[in-house]
This record gives structure tokens, C-alpha cells and sequence, in this order.
């Protein structure tokens, strides 16, 4: 039951530390999934959208991932999962078996996101082929349900098709819709047989009311205490719709700044004492009239 899976919970996207030059900032790093693990969340993505994974290097990221597992040795409750997909399949491929052969829980796969017209047939083969070739027998997927952002949608019928061909690896989706409806529609279709972790925070208390089973989303950086009280709340028949509402409200001023990476960076420096981060082009570091401005606006949507 997904309910009851090992991943339920509330998962950060972390964001992606980097240094001056743009290389990653394995220290930063290491100190932020640290900060993470004592602050409510079950886990954390590495390299997914807020981690910035399309704009790194295959090699880039393999020195992410590998750094990110020998920091978890530190508290191995802590689970890792990693954004691996890429318009690519052998790169999809490559990434993903590497993930699980360092030790990664699950993995969180976009569908190939440059032909935005393949048909279902066509994404049901390329899910395939990445399962067969790079998932173990006790390994988990999550399909990466972005459409904003991708382009491609994960219909009903093609989550059904996967879950039917592979039960056991294909464990469900990060749904990142923003879609009230399509939350209430999967857990319709699915029940509790698919891990759904939600992508947006205002969605979290439906998500969980349609059988989801957490979430995965930015705003856990900075926000997971609440997120994990709604989460334990829910779990415990006690849920407290204020602390949804200041999710919401949260969310509702991180949506009018974005794009979520420089946002998400400015917030643990400003509110956290982290240092400043920088973002890989194409985004751009924050302007700095405008960080007083957010500062203001986010702590008082949370008060």
C-alpha cells in the first residue's frame, strides 16, 4: 500500500549549492542535506527542477550523487532520491543505474521532454527500456509528472500500463501538475497501489485526502517543519487546516518571484545563514531590490 511505502513522507527538492565559478559546492552540500534531515523531512531530491538537474553535466551530476550518498552515512534514515531523466535514454539509463548502484532509494524520472507530441505507446517504451535496463528488481521509479515545465503529460492509462508491466519498480509519480483535479483523479484511478508525493505545497493536505502519500517540493527547504506537521497530522486524524493555509500562502508568494532555484537560494542565506548561491545560466541570481521585498512578503504569509 502506497500509504505505507518507505517513501511516504515529506521530501525537499533540494536546491543545488554552487560556488562562485558554478561548480558545485560539495560542502554546501553536505551542510544542507544535514540541515535538512533535523528539520522534519523523511528525504530529499537531488537534481531534480529546483535542483537545477537539466543544467549539470552527466559528470556533474555523478559527483553530486556520489557526494550526496557519503554524506548520508551520517544519518542513513535519510532518504536520497535522484532526478535522473533526460531527453536522452542511455543518459537516462546511465544516470539511473548509477544512482541505485551508489545507493539511492528511488529515483525520480522526467519523461523525454524534447519530442513533446511521442505518443503513449512511445513513452510506455521509453519508460520501459529505462526500467529494464536500469532498475533492479527491488529498485523504485518515480515517473516525473511536470507538465508545465516538460511539455509531456503522464496520462491515467499510461501510469496504469507501467504499474501493470512493472508492480514492483514502477512505485508511481512526483506530481508536479498543480492540478486539484488530477490529484483527486489519481487517487480515484489508483487508491493507495501508487506512490503519489505531491509537487506543490498547496496541494498537500488533497494530495494526502486522495491517498497520496506526501510530497516532494522546493518549498521544503526552508519550510519543512510545517510541511511535516500537516503530514503527521493528517496521519495521526488530527489534520489542522491553518498550517495548510500557510503553505498556501507561502507558495503563493514564491509563485509571483519565480523562477524557484535563485528564490529558494536567497531564502536559506537570508533566513537560514547559508551562503548566497549562485544558479547556472540560464536562470539569474535574484536582484538584490527586490530580495527585501520576498523576505517581507514570505514571513508574513507564514505568520
Amino acid at each position: 500500500m502506497a500509504r505505507n511505502s518507505f517513501l511516504s513522507g515529506v521530501y525537499a527538492a533540494a536546491v543545488t549549492p554552487l560556488n562562485p565559478d558554478l561548480s558545485p559546492d560539495l560542502d554546501g552540500l553536505g551542510n544542507l542535506l544535514h540541515f535538512l534531515s533535523g528539520r522534519g523531512c523523511h528525504g530529499a531530491l537531488v537534481m531534480g527542477t529546483t535542483g537545477e538537474g537539466p543544467s549539470f553535466s552527466i559528470k556533474e551530476r555523478m559527483v553530486i550523487y556520489e557526494h550526496a550518498v557519503k554524506v548520508r552515512q551520517s544519518f542513513p534514515e535519510f532518504h536520497l532520491l535522484a532526478g535522473t531523466g533526460t531527453p536522452s535514454l542511455g543518459d537516462t539509463v546511465f544516470l539511473t543505474k548509477s544512482a541505485f548502484d551508489l545507493g539511492f532509494d528511488a529515483v525520480v524520472v522526467l519523461p523525454p521532454y524534447y519530442y513533446r507530441k511521442a505518443t503513449e505507446d512511445g513513452l510506455f517504451n521509453w519508460f520501459s527500456q529505462v526500467i529494464q535496463q536500469a532498475v533492479p528488481s527491488d529498485g523504485a521509479l518515480l515517473g516525473y509528472h511536470i507538465p508545465p515545465v516538460s511539455g509531456v503529460n503522464l496520462s491515467l492509462d499510461l501510469l496504469w500500463r507501467l504499474k501493470e508491466a512493472f508492480p514492483n519498480q514502477f512505485t508511481g509519480i512526483k506530481d508536479s501538475s498543480a492540478d486539484p483535479h488530477w490529484a483527486r483523479l489519481l487517487g480515484e484511478r489508483f487508491g493507495q497501489n501508487l506512490v503519489v508525493l505531491n509537487g506543490n505545497d498547496k496541494l498537500l493536505s488533497l494530495s494526502l485526502q486522495s491517498h497520496g502519500s506526501g510530497c516532494i517540493t522546493a518549498m521544503a527547504n526552508v519550510l519543512s517543519p510545517i510541511h511535516r506537521l500537516v503530514w503527521d497530522q493528517f496521519n495521526s486524524g488530527n489534520l489542522n487546516e491553518a498550517d495548510q493555509e500557510k503553505l498556501s500562502h507561502a507558495r503563493e508568494v514564491l509563485d509571483r518571484h519565480q523562477p524557484m532555484p535563485p528564490l529558494l537560494k536567497v531564502l536559506l542565506s537570508q533566513l537560514h545563514g547559508f551562503p548566497t548561491w549562485k544558479v547556472k545560466p540560464p536562470l539569474l541570481d535574484i536582484d538584490s531590490a527586490q530580495v527585501e521585498i520576498i523576505i517581507s512578503e514570505f514571513l508574513a504569509a507564514v505568520e
